[in-house]
């Protein structure tokens, strides 16, 4: 019997891809005219070249041309190939020219980021300040910081702004990766490393020092004088 229309579309769904992605079609590249899985597959080979002057990023949106991993055919940029009829991502962004099968990530385009994000349009905000996605949580609870996802990670320094990798937003309104924001407390770093401001409620721990302090002949010393300065 025949394959449906509709079966056709789905043929060969989550089979193909990258470590990144798992999408069915590959991009070429307009900057370099290579062929790869993906702009981050891109990204991280033009990273190795020896050459520095050949290192370089790709343009998601300047992408024109895929090439279908179903049937190999290279055509114009679009979601169902031209020639084999399956969808190239079950998720497609026409202004991202980005493709995904995993649509469990929840994928959607923000117009104000300019770029597609993942966990639900419903989940996020945009903040026009700090000029980002974040999660509803934080609508009127977080400390806005002018472009605070447009510069890289003060640990790792990976560019956070399009980083697959999940952020958070510290209290200071400073913002970094959550893994390496736990490396950092679990290292008992506990001060964003942008502008110093404690990360954490420090106030149990200061009184602890205190009171630790008070104890010590120098801490004796100190409320004595204070004592005479009463009289």
């Amino acid at each position: 019997m025949e394959a449906s229309p509709n079966d056709r579309l789905h043929f060969g769904k989550m089979g193909f891809g990258c470590q990144h992605y798992r999408r069915r079609c590959q991009i070429r590249a307009p900057c370099c005219n290579e062929v790869f899985d993906c702009r981050h597959c891109h990204n991280e080979f033009t990273s190795t070249l020896r050459n520095i002057y050949d290192r370089h990023e790709l343009v998601r949106e300047d992408v024109k041309q895929v090439i279908c991993s179903v049937c190999d055919t290279e055509q114009p940029v679009a979601q169902v190939c031209s020639n084999c009829g399956v969808n190239m991502g079950e998720y497609f962004c026409n202004i991202c020219k980005f493709y995904d099968d995993d649509t469990e990530k929840k994928q959607f385009h923000c117009d104000d980021c300019g770029i597609c994000r993942v966990g639900g349009r419903e989940n996020f905000f945009h903040c026009k300040k700090c000029g980002s996605c974040y999660a509803i949580g934080l609508r009127n609870n977080h400390r806005c910081v002018e472009d605070s996802m447009r510069h890289h990670c003060p640990i790792c320094f990976e560019y956070l702004f399009d980083s697959l990798k999940e952020t958070t937003v510290m209290k200071c309104g400073h913002t970094m990766h959550c893994e390496c924001y736990h490396e950092m407390i679990k290292r008992d770093k506990f001060c964003c490393p942008i502008c110093s401001r404690s990360v954490i409620d420090m106030s149990k721990t200061w009184q602890r020092m205190d009171e630790e302090v008070s104890l010590t002949s120098f801490g004796k010393f100190c409320f004595m004088q204070r004592s005479k300065k009463l009289f």
